[in-house]
């Protein structure tokens, strides 16, 4: 492990907006901080938007600077790119941004029941090998974990450079009755990018250099606890 990494995760213990959970804090219990990240954690009773997969955070920062009153979390597993985000949020004094650690297996640990108001996806490992499915971030598993702590009708954002995990996607929500509030699969190319929408991750900026079209859906699970699976099978010409 290089000497920048090391020092990366010895910052990260003196960052006061950085969460990150021991593995027995989360698994097969709850976090303290679940049910309480607006009294606890924000010190407010603004409504909470979550990112999953946030690598740096700009996607929260940005929405953050743009949004004050509203609370901005960014999960991420890997520690030096968190790092980034935290520090970049201290250095700012966003106090509306904060960064959380962990897996996105145990997301149930950290949030209560109707306490993230929205839901963004971005850029996630579309698991295309087969056997990985289960994997994806919008299998119905992890709709189950997101209908335990979103409000009714909350959006749930899904950008990705994948057109494969984009169309899984929407065969996920057709399956399971869910409303599609809007889609594209090609967000620069049809002019649909937004000021939101054009925030642009590490990530984005490397898939647009290959040419690669940048896909957005919006969706909400509505009153749905349970998923099913959609009969849907990859389509080995797209990535």
């Amino acid at each position: 492990m290089g000497k920048n990494k090391l020092k990366r995760f010895e910052e990260n213990l003196t960052f006061r907006n950085l969460i990150q959970p021991a593995f027995d804090e989360v698994f097969r219990t709850n976090h303290p901080l679940k049910g309480h990240w607006r009294q606890d954690f924000f010190g407010n009773d603004h409504p909470i938007v979550v990112e999953l997969g946030c690598g740096r955070g700009e996607y929260t920062l940005a929405l953050a600077r743009k949004f004050p009153g509203i609370n901005f979390i960014g999960v991420d597993i890997k520690g030096a790119r968190l790092w980034r985000g935290a520090k970049t949020a201290s250095e700012e004094r966003l106090n509306n941004a904060g960064f959380l650690r962990t897996r996105i297996e145990f997301i149930s640990a950290m949030f209560g029941p109707e306490e993230i108001n929205e839901l963004w996806i971005t850029f996630p490992d579309p698991q295309l090998k087969k056997g990985r499915v289960k994997k994806r971030l919008t299998a119905p598993a992890f709709l189950e974990y997101y209908a335990g702590f979103l409000v009714k009708g909350a959006p749930i954002h899904l950008k990705t450079d994948s057109l494969h995990l984009h169309r899984y996607t929407k065969a996920v929500i057709e399956k399971n009755g869910l409303t599609t509030e809007a889609a594209c699969e090609d967000i620069y190319g049809n002019n649909y990018a937004d000021e939101i929408l054009s925030i642009k991750t590490a990530y984005e900026t490397q898939f647009l250099k290959q040419g690669l079209p940048i896909t957005y859906l919006r969706f909400n699970l509505g009153a749905r606890k349970k998923f099913e699976m959609p009969p849907f099978e990859p389509d080995e010409n797209l990535s």
